[in-house]
């Protein structure tokens, strides 16, 4: 890792976020295609409120990660959970969903993307859908015992919320 991305990366965990922003940027004018830098970059604009602008820094991490550039693991992880995000806060609800869908796709165990995958289905209006991945992720992790007595009831309405038994 590039000395100058682990400094910013410093900066930006002490609050220098705007140092570690310019210090980015600066790795990135040499080198646009360095993965990390763009995703390090997505990452101190997200912090810094400027969401929008985060957008194509994390667009170019993930496009430059997957051609097997230096970000993978984690880190190619937390970009599409980034641009997701990002894009959800954005109102881009359909872009949302599809990076954060393609996130869960190449890494089924990060519940994290999964999370977030249902909060752009509930902005979508895709409300049974949303409920089903938040009822599943539930009953899977939790350990509390009232829900662990009721995981059957709850696994089977997890995909039956509009049907009603009479």
């Amino acid at each position: 890792m590039d000395s100058r991305i682990k400094t910013a990366i410093g900066l930006r965990e002490e609050g220098k976020t705007e140092e570690a922003k310019n210090l980015l940027l600066e790795v990135l004018k040499e080198r646009p295609d360095d993965a990390l830098a763009n995703y390090q970059c997505a990452w101190t604009h997200d912090r810094l409120g400027l969401e929008t602008q985060a957008v194509p820094y994390y667009v170019s991490a993930i496009k430059c990660g997957l051609k097997g550039a230096d970000l993978e693991g984690a880190d190619l992880e937390g970009a599409f959970l980034g641009l997701g995000s990002t894009y959800r806060t954005i109102g881009e609800y359909e872009k949302s969903f599809e990076t954060l869908e393609r996130g869960s796709r190449a890494f089924p165990q990060n519940r994290a993307l999964q999370i977030f995958m249902s909060m752009s289905l509930y902005n979508l209006g895709r409300h049974a859908e949303a409920m089903e991945i938040l009822l599943r992720n539930i009953i899977e992790t939790s350990s509390d015992p009232a829900i662990q007595k009721y995981e059957r009831a709850i696994s089977y309405y997890k995909d039956k919320l509009d049907e009603t038994w009479k």
